[in-house]
């Protein structure tokens, strides 16, 4: 019995194996039902070995700080006073000073949206009061109440600023951050006169990350929380995780041309780069692995006719196809399983 070995074999194959683990191989050759057996011998032979499966693949990534966000005037006035581009801003610190007085970076998930002071009540409320307990302003209970005590308290902070001691948190002088931030460029200069809501500066976290943007095909491979290994322009590899990933529409430049979605994998690491602040990288990316599976070459996979994959088993001088389970594809290897299968067995490959 013979069967028909082709080009297309090894391509087909070649093309599942880059989109997925487990996946349908188109152009694999014939072969004959499992029942039949024959002494027709293949052109060449490779050998069923255990070995484990890495299906990975290595992208070019960007160090940095990340995507910038804009910050907006939370009052209108002169703008005074901008920190240094680069500078990191911590809880407490003037982000700029408009008229000459600070407004001032507290840490918190819910922005300020109204101005605050004795008898409010809220979610915001305790969040400034953590602010103003973490910065040493005490006399106070933490929690959803603004008493006469939390303005003491406040008072005492705008005394310390330079501030008209009111009690009262006016809206616009605070500006609240998950954490401390880092001043990517500034959008005017000192001297420039704002309305609220105009922009002043462009804002990044202060860790370092590397971005990949990859191809929609390539999704399997941001998994969030996954390890990845970060190779660094003096060739060290430092290891990393997947802390982020979203899907981004690139507008096109052409009317005539269709957007381009992307996804975009932020990676942090546990102890960043010394000594790098921008830099192109590679990022390993591990989609999957399998320990101590039976293996083949891809091109040895059969496309049988009544569906599903065979492989070839040669035994001296005489050969028989078997029904087999396609597993993970990676480095021109297929993991497969049934049909008998043993290490150390011989399949046939096209020549």
């Amino acid at each position: 019995m013979s069967r028909k070995w082709t080009t297309a074999a090894v391509a087909g194959a070649l093309v599942a194996a880059g989109a997925a683990g487990f996946v349908l191989v188109g152009g694999l050759p014939e072969g004959e039902s499992p029942a039949q057996a024959g002494s027709s011998l293949p052109p060449a032979t490779a050998t069923v070995t255990k070995a484990t499966l890495v299906d990975k693949e290595d992208h070019d990534g960007t160090l940095g700080y990340g995507d910038s966000t804009a910050l907006a005037a939370g009052l209108g006035g002169t703008v005074t006073w901008l920190p240094a581009t680069g500078a990191t801003v911590k809880r407490g610190k003037p982000l700029y000073k408009v008229d000459n007085q600070p407004v001032v970076l507290m840490y918190g998930a819910l922005p300020a949206y109204r101005s605050l002071g004795s008898g409010d009540e809220g979610a915001d409320v305790k969040q400034l009061e953590k602010n103003l307990w973490a910065l040493g302003y005490r006399g106070f209970t933490v929690d959803d109440e603004y008493t006469a005590a939390t303005a003491d308290a406040v008072e005492d902070w705008q005394d310390d600023l330079n501030l008209d001691e009111t009690g009262r948190v006016e809206l616009g002088r605070v500006v609240v951050k998950p954490g401390p931030v880092r001043i990517d460029s500034h959008t005017v200069e000192a001297g420039a006169v704002v309305q609220a809501g105009g922009e002043l500066l462009e804002l990044t976290g202060t860790g370092r990350v590397a971005v990949v943007d990859l191809e929609v095909a390539d999704q399997r491979l941001a998994k969030k929380g996954a390890k990845v290994e970060v190779t660094l322009p003096d060739g060290d590899v430092v290891p990393a995780r997947i802390s982020g990933v979203d899907t981004v529409v690139e507008q096109a430049e052409n009317p005539s041309e269709d957007d381009t979605t992307k996804i975009q994998v932020t990676i942090t690491f546990g102890k960043a780069p010394a000594g790098l602040s921008e830099a192109a990288v590679g990022v390993l990316f591990v989609a999957s692995q399998r320990t101590d599976v039976l293996t083949v070459p891809i091109n040895a996979l059969l496309a049988l006719a009544e569906g599903g994959y065979g492989l070839q088993i040669v035994d001296g001088t005489s050969t028989r196809t078997v029904a087999v389970e396609a597993g993970l594809f990676a480095d021109g290897r297929v993991e497969v399983s049934g049909g008998g299968l043993t290490a150390g067995m011989k399949v046939g490959v096209p020549a």
